[in-house]
């Protein structure tokens, strides 16, 4: 990588599990190389005031679309011509008035080059995004909000993947349930995570297992808590992480090496084990 590559405000990685973590705002962070990335998954500042540390979550709607055809831009420009796209958007929205954001940033990826695959449906068994009923029991005002947000799965070029090892390590099962475009599975809560607005283990996961093979790179561009990082390197894929908030990158860090510690801790005691059955 070259050195205009590594200009960040920070930067941690585990080298020998491939992943990397930069602080950086994924505007301007120059730490991918383009035409690398085999997947993207992603979930973006959905505007609706959250108290993120670095980011202001609160852009009138405009605003808020012309910072989302910028990322997607960088994000355009990152993916190999094989290369996929999850996006993790909501439905809708109603704080600050009624949005079609699943609509809105679909048709603005579109624009900006991305070919459209197909959308997931994702079924927070958890949780309600109702926060107002309008007019009770009467037609004058009534809100219609659906506890459900969207994965977006999009493309680059050419859907058929030609590139990386060609090794899936999906099951029969999984493939078989996960095919069907609704997806139902808890949200994730954000005092056990510690930021305030997390995805489950479970979303990457599939995306990542479903979409990209084992030893391709994936990259997060909002990387938060460090979810997908995390995920990745579970199932065997390189990872890059871009976080503009420090703080995050710190929780990211911190549960990327418990996981390794807790993994190696298994690992000793199979070997511990092995050892007693042997003699």
């Amino acid at each position: 990588m070259s050195s205009s590559l590594q200009k960040t405000l920070w930067q941690w990685s585990l080298p020998e599990q491939g992943i990397a973590l930069y602080q950086a705002d994924c505007l301007t962070a120059e730490v991918v190389e383009p035409g690398s990335v085999d997947l993207i998954v992603t979930s973006p500042p959905y505007n609706v005031d959250v108290a993120y540390g670095s980011h202001r979550d609160d852009l009138t709607y405009p605003e808020y679309l012309e910072f989302c055809e910028a990322w997607l831009h960088r994000c355009y420009e990152w993916l190999k011509p094989d290369g996929r796209f999850c996006l993790n958007i909501p439905l809708d929205k109603n704080k600050g008035g009624q949005q079609s954001v699943g609509a809105d940033l679909t048709f603005l990826a579109k624009q900006v080059g991305f070919r459209y695959h197909s959308t997931i449906v994702w079924n927070e068994s958890n949780i309600s995004r109702r926060t107002a009923w309008g007019s009770w029991l009467s037609a004058s005002a009534p809100y219609v909000i659906a506890p459900v947000e969207l994965i977006v799965v999009l493309y680059k070029e050419r859907w058929k993947k030609t590139s990386g090892s060609g090794v899936s390590d999906i099951t029969p099962e999984e493939f078989m349930e996960w095919t069907n475009g609704v997806w139902a599975f808890n949200g994730e809560s954000r005092k056990r995570v510690g930021h305030p607005a997390p995805f489950p283990l479970e979303l990457p996961k599939r995306c990542i297992k479903m979409f990209s093979y084992v030893g391709d790179l994936v990259l997060d561009p909002f990387a938060g808590s460090g979810t997908t990082l995390l995920a990745a390197m579970m199932h065997g894929r390189r990872g890059i992480g871009i976080e503009i908030d420090r703080n995050y990158c710190e929780l990211a860090k911190r549960r990327l090496e418990e996981y390794l510690r807790s993994r190696q801790f298994v690992l000793d005691i199979r070997e511990e084990n092995e050892v007693y059955e042997a003699t």
